[in-house]
């Protein structure tokens, strides 16, 4: 199939899952049918003339920023740090998060909600914090917002097999409301430390909360998103390349900037073919 026919199907197709109800009538070539389910990218092999999916946009180089400045911590944040900096591995980690008890939020939550997908990817995604379908299954990104992210990521050839997903909060802030400072604080100290395990090379904030968190920027997720950061922090060897995007919550409230996700994934997926190019060291994602 045709590159650029291909790439419109996957966008249509995420159009439609994303709840675009303005795709009226059938066209007029069979060939832009949308699929009964979102296609993963690519479905056949190239031609050898053919772009890369990423090469709608231009390469841009990634944006340094210097790493915020940790203040003393004390409290049960320093006691989340000293059990998290104790954790040798990710199974470790998450038997930490489940007994301890420095976090209010898990008076209220029905479940942890640690992480999901594959850590040996490069690619990590981190999100705000679970919902009520999350809290009840114990897994990130899994109600009607994770259904979206996941068809999102299924233009770009992206499913769990290919990347890690966990959140900056481990348990449900009742009724959904926003997170305080203290509890995010609290489960950064884990937070980093699963990172540290996971030594990603790509991160995808979807939100403003984690990125406004790790990376010490203060800007609205409007302003964040769509630029490329470079982001070392000292428990990695290398630096981070980290993207922010909308928050598919906020996608099903405001359909209008879905065009604007469409570009962040595009950027993700050059990082990714530039990636999986990269030298000594590179992990297949």
């Amino acid at each position: 199939m045709d590159h650029g026919l291909r790439q419109l199907r996957a966008w249509l197709a995420w159009q439609q899952a994303a709840g675009a109800v303005d795709l009226v009538g059938e066209p007029a070539d069979p060939a832009l049918a949308l699929p009964s389910s979102v296609p993963t990218l690519p479905e056949a092999a190239e031609p050898a003339d053919a772009r890369p999916l990423a090469a709608l946009l231009p390469g841009m180089p990634a944006q340094a920023i210097a790493p915020p400045v940790r203040r003393s911590e004390t409290g049960d944040v320093a006691t989340a740090r000293r059990l998290a900096l104790a954790c040798p591995d990710l199974v470790a980690l998450e038997a930490a998060l489940a007994g301890f008890e420095g976090c209010a939020l898990r008076r209220t939550a029905t479940r942890l909600c640690f992480a999901d997908g594959n850590p040996a990817s490069p690619l990590v995604l981190i999100g705000e914090a679970p919902g009520a379908e999350e809290d009840r299954q114990g897994k990130p990104f899994v109600g009607p917002s994770g259904r979206l992210l996941d068809r999102m990521l299924a233009t770009i050839g992206l499913d769990r097999s290919r990347f890690w997903i966990t959140n900056c909060l481990f348990w449900r802030p009742p009724g959904n409301r926003t997170p305080s400072p203290q509890e995010v604080a609290v489960c950064q100290p884990f937070l980093e430390r699963a990172l540290e395990l996971v030594q990603p090379r790509i991160v995808l904030f979807v939100g403003g909360t984690a990125a406004r968190t790790l990376l010490g920027l203060e800007a609205g997720v409007t302003r964040l998103r769509g630029t490329l950061r470079s982001w070392h922090p000292d428990w990695s060897p290398q630096p981070i390349e980290t993207l922010v995007t909308f928050h598919p919550a906020y996608l099903l409230r405001n359909p209008a900037q879905k065009k604007l996700v469409w570009r962040d994934l595009l950027q993700l997926c050059q990082r990714l073919e530039a990636d999986s190019g990269a030298g000594p060291g590179g992990r297949p994602h």
